[in-house]
């Protein structure tokens, strides 16, 4: 499926902010499921100094400096992105401690291996708590994918969208002790867990597109977040989106992957100025066949 995704990201400041430098990782990611095929990133006012790098696990960084003063900044970026991803392996029947041996025997440190997401993080630490929700879907010698897939839907179940409730600084362990919050919170709880196991799991930025007649997805309304989980050689990397309680397919829209938010944000980055800030976000993503998801 072939899509057209618009996100626009407007910063308004109480005062003139006369230094600013933003860190965006807005471009698509381009791997075996997914083509970036174009994307453009236009900021308002222009930037004066700009470099464009590669992150730590494929990402597309790009890095600006804005010494115009202003009171407001507005970034777009629009991509097409063509997502192929292939069905996934409902049989793999693959016992979850092969996986975890497997992935512990792993020795490549490429951002597609599994060794980099298998250790805690500051926002998905080993929580023996959050350890102990996630063992009970994972008995002795139940395949990965059915085990992660009842894990997912426990999560959905148990856990309460509330878009108030946390926010980007939010701990893992608090959210699950509330069982209260947005994605991010949902697929930290979910990473947390799997990590706890021993299993390396991912967490994934991107969009959502709810098709033609179908029900709306949480998150569908601004850039979203699940969860990778690397389940063995055969299967590869499987999506689990713990929000909607649904596998991905071609309705997620990848624009990175990292160990936690963290490593994924959007925009970060500093500025000078005294004073508050407000922040609105509108993301439109609308397929080849023309039907709009749109905030």
């Amino acid at each position: 499926m072939i899509y057209d995704i618009s996100h626009r990201t407007t910063y308004a400041y109480g005062s003139k902010v006369t230094y600013a430098r933003c860190v965006m990782r807005l471009t698509p990611r381009s791997f075996a499921d997914q083509t970036c095929l174009s994307s453009r990133i236009q900021l308002t006012p222009s930037a004066s100094q700009e470099s464009i790098g590669a992150g730590a696990f494929g990402e597309e960084v790009r890095t600006v400096v804005i010494t115009e003063a202003h009171d407001r900044l507005v970034i777009e970026a629009t991509a097409r992105v063509d997502v192929h991803a292939p069905p996934i392996a409902f049989a793999f029947d693959t016992p979850w401690e092969s996986v975890r041996g497997l992935s512990l025997a792993s020795r490549g440190l490429g951002p597609d291996g599994p060794a980099s997401f298998l250790y805690p993080t500051p926002r998905t630490p080993i929580a023996p708590e959050i350890t102990d929700y996630a063992r009970s879907s994972f008995a002795p010698g139940r395949p990965i994918i059915e085990a992660a897939s009842e894990l997912m839907n426990r999560v959905h179940a148990d856990f309460r969208y509330d878009a108030s409730a946390t926010d980007v600084r939010t701990p893992a362990a608090a959210a699950f002790a509330a069982r209260h919050g947005v994605c991010q919170d949902f697929a930290h709880v979910m990473i947390c867990g799997l990590k706890g196991l021993g299993l390396p799991a991912a967490y994934v930025s991107g969009y959502l597109h709810t098709g033609r007649g179908a029900a709306p997805l949480q998150g569908a309304d601004a850039t979203h977040a699940w969860v990778h989980l690397w389940c063995g050689e055969a299967a590869g990397w499987v999506g689990f989106d713990p929000t909607n309680a649904v596998t991905t397919r071609d309705d997620h829209i990848v624009l990175a992957i990292g160990r936690d938010y963290g490593d994924v944000a959007p925009i970060d980055g500093v500025l000078l100025a005294p004073g508050a800030q407000t922040l609105e976000v509108e993301v439109q993503v609308t397929s080849e066949s023309g039907f709009q998801a749109s905030a």
